[in-house]
C-alpha cells in the first residue's frame, strides 16, 4: 500500500473504450463484466471466467465474513443474458476471482474447471465432483464449443493471500480463505471458427510458459501492474502479448472490484495500483508492435476478432 491519495481518472482514457462491438450474428462474442470475468459465447455454446459479481465493499472484506450475493448474480445472469454455461474457469481462487464460481456453476449447469485450490472452492459451495474438473497444465480440455489449455503462470506482486486452498471453502468465510493457488493463463480456441485468445487474469508470468502457443487476441489483466517497474511491465508484456501473437489487447482487472456492478465503474486508487503508469508502458509497446489497446465496456458484446 502507497500514501497516495485518490484514483486515476478513467475520463483520461475515455478514447480506449473502443473494443470493437459485436455486429449481428457475429460467430463469437466476449463480453466483459468487471476486474476478470468474461463470457465467451457462440450463441449455442459459452464458457466464463471467473464468474464475479458480489463484489462487496471494501469495509466488508476487510472486517467481516464474505458469502455470495445471489441477488447481485442472478441479476448479472440476467443482464448477461446467461442461461447455461459448458464452463467457469477462474483465474486464480482470491475472492474477487472465484468467491461466487460455484454459485455461477451450479446456476448455469457449467463445470467448475481449475486447480487442486479451484476444487476446493467448489466443493464448499456445494458442488459434486461430477461437476469439478482438476486440469492437467499444458493439457486441453474440450469444454462445449471450445478447447481450453490452462498453463502455469504467477500472481503480481505482492500477492496478499498466497499459498493453495488444502481444504473446501464453505461460505460465510473472510477473505483470507480464498488463497491464491494456482494461477492461470487460460488460452481458449472455438473449435468452429478456429479463433483464439488468451486471458491472463493477473499481471504475473512465468517466463517461457507460454512459449509455443498462440493466440489472436489477448486479455490482460492489469490490476497491481501500475506498481512495478517499467522494465517488470515490458516482460509481461513479452512473456503474454509477444509470445503468442497477439494481433489485439483488451485490457481488464483495472476496475475498483469493492465497488458494486450497479454504480458506475471506477479505477482501483493510487494507494493499490497506478493506472496510469500501467497505461503509459502499455500504450508505448502497443505501438511499437502497431497492436491495437482497448478498455472494455461493461456488459457490452466485443468482437475483438474484427
Amino acid at each position: 500500500m502507497r500514501l497516495k491519495l485518490g484514483r486515476p481518472d478513467l475520463a483520461d482514457h475515455a478514447a480506449r473504450f473502443d473494443a470493437p462491438p459485436a455486429a449481428a450474428g457475429a460467430p463469437l462474442t466476449v463480453a466483459w463484466a468487471g476486474v476478470t470475468t468474461l463470457l465467451v459465447d457462440d450463441g449455442e455454446s459459452a464458457i466464463m471466467t471467473d464468474g464475479f459479481f458480489s463484489r462487496p465493499g471494501l469495509v466488508a472484506v476487510g472486517t467481516r465474513k464474505l458469502a455470495p450475493s445471489g441477488p447481485r448474480i442472478d441479476g448479472s445472469l440476467a443482464r448477461l443474458g446467461v442461461e447455461r454455461l459448458a464452463a467457469v474457469l477462474p483465474v486464480h481462487t482470491h475472492f474477487d476471482h472465484a468467491m461466487d464460481s460455484a454459485v455461477v456453476a451450479a446456476r448455469t449447469g457449467a463445470t467448475l474447471v481449475g486447480g487442486t485450490s479451484t476444487a476446493n472452492v467448489g466443493r464448499g459451495g456445494g458442488l459434486t465432483e461430477d461437476r469439478i474438473v482438476v486440469a492437467t497444465p499444458g493439457t486441453a480440455l474440450r469444454l462445449g464449443a471450445f478447447d481450453v489449455t490452462l498453463v502455469i503462470g504467477d500472481h503480481c506482486p505482492p500477492d496478499r493471500f498466497p499459498g493453495p486452498v488444502t481444504r473446501p471453502v464453505v461460505p460465510p468465510v473472510k477473505a483470507a480463505a480464498y488463497r491464491c493457488g494456482e494461477s492461470w493463463s487460460t488460452l481458449i480456441a472455438h473449435r468452429p471458427t478456429a479463433r483464439t485468445m488468451l486471458v491472463v487474469g493477473s499481471a504475473g508470468f512465468v517466463p517461457g510458459a507460454l512459449t509455443g502457443h498462440r493466440a489472436d487476441v489477448a486479455y490482460l489483466g492489469i490490476g497491481q501492474l501500475g506498481l512495478q517497474s517499467e522494465r517488470y511491465v515490458t516482460d509481461y508484456w513479452n512473456e503474454t502479448v509477444r509470445t503468442v501473437g497477439a494481433r489485439r489487447v483488451v485490457l481488464i482487472h483495472w476496475d475498483d472490484f469493492f465497488r458494486p456492478l450497479h454504480q458506475p465503474l471506477r479505477a482501483l486508487p493510487y494507494a493499490g495500483d497506478d493506472m496510469n503508469a500501467s497505461m503509459r508502458v502499455l500504450t508505448r509497446l502497443a505501438r511499437e508492435d502497431d497492436v491495437p489497446l482497448h478498455l472494455p465496456t461493461l456488459w457490452e458484446r466485443c468482437d475483438p476478432w474484427t
